[in-house]
């Protein structure tokens, strides 16, 4: 059963990562994402189920269109890949926790619209440098009604549901708050946007989902991957110190370490400062 769970989770990411392609190139146009169908965005021609199989069409097409031979670009494969493959690593990682099967069952969905999250805060913020709220207001209504249905995922000691969904509500205030507050203090200090209110309001759904933690989490290691990439950039001329980053792909990259391993790393930190503190205070 567990190699039949693994592969049905793998095959449901690729399958998710192709509407994922979809969404990546219409939401940021204001498109919709249901109506027209896929099709060739230079011929028109319209896709057929049989070349829009995850990852084989892409190959047996060899890259373009099967009626003008335009090029279709190989991120469709990557996005169709990368996000089979986190399905599966999230599917190992819940597996591994060994929860009682309602709250795996919750954890599971919890995690792959976290994915789905993730995948579309990279693409559509690397290319356009906003992160819609299409994507965050939903993902925020999501946490809400989780703490409702399924209070003991946030573990507080009397499961109750009000309790639940106020702390989330508190979550989301605490959160995204205080990066709001930074935000428009960094722009009256530097006279310019310091955080842009996509990536407040990412943090703040981080927050409705996961809690304040996960999302301190997110913040803290995007911070450091995005001062990695710019400083990488600098050093290989690729970009000026006051080039614009987008500040989304980092912290969606720390929201999906978090949903991995990102509690242990947490308490590996409490306990290593609670060391040092008391080696100091010796």
């Amino acid at each position: 059963m567990f190699i039949l769970w693994t592969v049905s989770f793998t095959a449901l990411g690729l399958c998710i990562g192709s509407f994922l392609n979809v969404c990546i190139w219409r939401i940021p146009r204001g498109e919709s994402i249901v109506l027209p169908p896929s099709h060739c965005p230079k011929c028109d021609k319209l896709i057929s189920w049989y070349e829009n199989i995850p990852l084989l069409s892409w190959l047996a097409l060899r890259g373009r269109c099967s009626n003008c031979k335009n090029a279709i670009s190989p991120r469709y494969f990557c996005v169709e890949l990368l996000t089979g493959l986190m399905f599966l690593a999230v599917w190992f990682r819940v597996y591994s926790l060994r929860l009682p099967a309602n709250l795996t069952l919750t954890l599971l969905i919890t995690y792959f619209i976290l994915v789905v999250f993730i995948v579309l805060t990279i693409f559509i913020d690397y290319d356009h440098h906003i992160i819609p709220n299409k994507i965050t207001y939903p993902v925020v209504v999501f946490g809400l009604i989780l703490a409702i249905y399924a209070p003991a995922f946030w573990k507080l000691a009397d499961g109750s549901r009000w309790m639940a969904f106020c702390f989330s509500c508190a979550s989301i205030l605490v959160a995204g708050g205080s990066l709001a507050i930074f935000a428009i203090v960094g722009k009256k200090i530097f006279k310019k946007d310091a955080l842009g209110w996509g990536d407040v309001k990412y943090i703040a759904a981080v927050a409705a989902v996961l809690g304040p933690w996960a999302a301190f989490f997110t913040l803290l290691i995007g911070s450091i991957l995005g001062a990695v990439v710019g400083l990488t950039l600098v050093a290989l001329k690729k970009s000026g110190l006051k080039s614009g980053i987008p500040f989304g792909p980092s912290l969606a990259i720390a929201t999906f370490i978090w949903l991995l391993c990102g509690s242990e790393l947490m308490q590996a930190y409490f306990k290593f400062t609670a060391e040092l503190a008391k080696k100091i205070g010796a």
